[in-house]
């Protein structure tokens, strides 16, 4: 037999595999997901020049639609049967989501809420239809129910199509699960993590200082926040981790089982991805295995290493150019992290995105290119623990790795590292203990000592940022060791000092020693006794205090 015929015949079997292995994880359960719902009763604010608002206001009207006009333009005109406001020249601030637009003129007066002029009884427009130019909200995805047509004919005729079917009540996931315990944005007023706020593309992520806010209606299910946050405490809930990794685990190896071989995961995602995937899906390769989910970016390192423990020779991910910038940014620097831990482990960079025209009958070869060895299948279950999940995967790669670097450097971006601590200034104040989020920082209970548990790390930087003494210095790399990795080892560690009074531990020697060289000129502390209180615990120090106020001289 050639060898065109044996590949013919082995590609018509994994096409077989395949079919049956996608029946397979149909039996895998999926956790249905939580739901938010909408209200529009049709109150359309149209705003733009006068003359073009009030066009589109004319088409709109009578299709159960309540249009009313924001003229951004001084221009005369008649006053048709809706309303038309003007902005007199001050600034509009648009907020919200359909059914709950709020629209605000700064006035002379000060702020206006334009929906309340119209009717005192009301806060809101349903929705809006911006024709300015430069669109009123400034995000990659626009919220549900706003549309801007930027001066595109083809824009505008799509909103005209869409608004009348935007009246009554609607219904969408609620895409993501937030753990504030974990979260690593911030702690005792200081700036941690940024990653999930600079990643979303619908703005719908807000600061609130130590901890984030996720509006669920903003929120159109990107998954990118989940994708970037080092700790978990943002996970994506449309599916849950552990369902999806469960299914691919079940797909994988049921793809084995029948005959199947060499099988490439393809992501994309379902508005876009999925038109050019279903056009092509018979030139692909057999072995390509095609995986739909909701958004792209809502599968990330975690989820790609587990499906190369499970068994994939590689992972491709459809980049098309509906996918917002910051989304595709994330993703390649997630690559250059799994293609850094990779490489360490002495295999191929796995990982890629492709573009659609990539995707057809030359995918197969494209994909042999930096294809995973063939490694025995992994038999762990997914979890919603980012890292648990990332970590078993890690350790069954390193298990069959052909050779591996241990540690692995890392970029500056990674969320795995270890700190270095300079012991020379470090005073074990343990204020970098009290701001750690994710428990890698512990402290010696009864004696001054400062632990590390690497496998918790995640590089936030709120230690270094948090240590007075500028003792703390970030160490990006990935520690392949599971026993080094989890266990705690001290990183720096004294004697304590005693009580010059009671003898009860309170500090160690260099606080003391720091805090008598820094006094040591001030007023307070030129007399003997002051001095010695530095070397009291508190309760003997405000003891000293009250006797020698108290002491009745001859």
């Amino acid at each position: 037999m050639s060898e065109s015929a044996a590949g013919g015949e082995q590609d018509q079997r994994n096409r077989q595999a395949l079919a049956a292995a996608l029946a397979a994880t149909t039996q895998v359960a999926i956790a249905p997901t939580a739901s938010v719902e909408y209200r529009s009763r049709g109150l359309v604010l149209v705003i733009g020049p006068r003359d073009e608002a009030i066009a589109a206001a004319q088409r709109l009207a009578g299709q159960s639609l309540a249009p009313c006009v924001l003229a951004t333009d001084g221009a005369e005109g008649a006053q048709d049967s809706f309303p038309v406001l003007q902005t007199g020249g001050h600034a509009v601030r648009l907020e919200g989501y359909l059914g709950q637009f709020q629209v605000i003129a700064e006035g002379a007066s000060g702020p206006v809420n334009l929906a309340r002029a119209l009717d005192p009884d009301r806060e809101y427009f349903d929705l809006v239809l911006d024709l300015g130019s430069e669109p009123l909200v400034g995000v990659d995805l626009t919220p549900f129910g706003y549309y801007a047509s930027c001066g595109n004919a083809d824009a505008l005729e799509q909103a005209f199509q869409e608004l009348p079917d935007m009246v009554g009540e609607f219904e969408k996931p609620r895409y993501f699960e937030y753990d504030p315990d974990i979260c690593a944005h911030g702690r005792s007023g200081l700036k941690g993590c940024t990653r999930c706020l600079d990643t979303c593309p619908t703005g719908a992520i807000t600061s609130l200082h130590e901890l984030i806010q996720v509006d669920p209606y903003l929120c159109q299910g990107g998954g990118v926040c989940a994708t970037a946050c080092p700790t978990g405490a943002i996970i994506y809930a449309y599916p849950k981790p552990a369902d999806l990794l469960n299914r691919l685990r079940r797909l994988l190896r049921s793809y084995r089982d029948q005959g199947g071989t060499d099988p490439v995961l393809l992501f994309f995602d379902s508005e876009n991805g999925a038109p050019l995937v279903r056009e092509r899906e018979t030139s692909l390769a057999g072995r390509i295995i095609p995986i739909e989910v909701e958004e792209l970016g809502s599968v990330g390192l975690d989820a790609w290493l587990c499906c190369l423990a499970f068994g994939a020779r590689g992972v491709l991910l459809l980049d098309t150019p509906q996918v917002p910038e910051r989304v595709r940014s994330e993703l390649c620097e997630q690559i250059d992290l799994a293609s850094a831990i990779l490489r360490g482990l002495g295999y191929a960079a796995a990982i890629r995105l492709v573009s659609g025209g990539e995707i057809g009958p030359g995918t197969q070869a494209l994909s042999l290119e930096n294809a995973m060895r063939d490694i025995p299948l992994a038999g762990f279950l997914g979890s919603n623990r980012k890292r648990d999940s990332l970590y078993y995967a890690l350790d069954h790669l390193r298990t069959h790795a052909p050779a591996a670097a241990d540690p692995i450097p890392m970029p500056d971006a990674s969320p795995f590292g270890a700190i270095r601590v300079d012991e020379q200034a470090c005073t074990l104040c343990m204020a970098c203990v009290s701001v750690c989020p994710a428990s890698a920082l512990s402290d010696g209970v009864d004696k001054p000592q400062l632990g590390f548990i690497e496998a918790n790390c995640v590089q936030c930087g709120l230690c270094d940022v948090a240590c007075p003494e500028n003792a703390i210095t970030l160490l990006p790399r990935l520690l392949l060791d599971r026993d080094k990795r989890m266990t705690r080892r001290v990183l720096n560690e004294e004697e304590p000092f005693h009580c010059v009074v009671c003898g009860k531990p309170f500090a160690t020697m260099s606080v003391i020693e720091r805090m008598q060289d820094k006094l040591r000129g001030h007023w307070m502390f030129q007399d003997a006794d002051a001095r010695r209180r530095l070397q009291m615990c508190q309760d003997c120090r405000v003891k000293d205090m009250f006797e020698s106020e108290n002491t009745v001289g001859p």
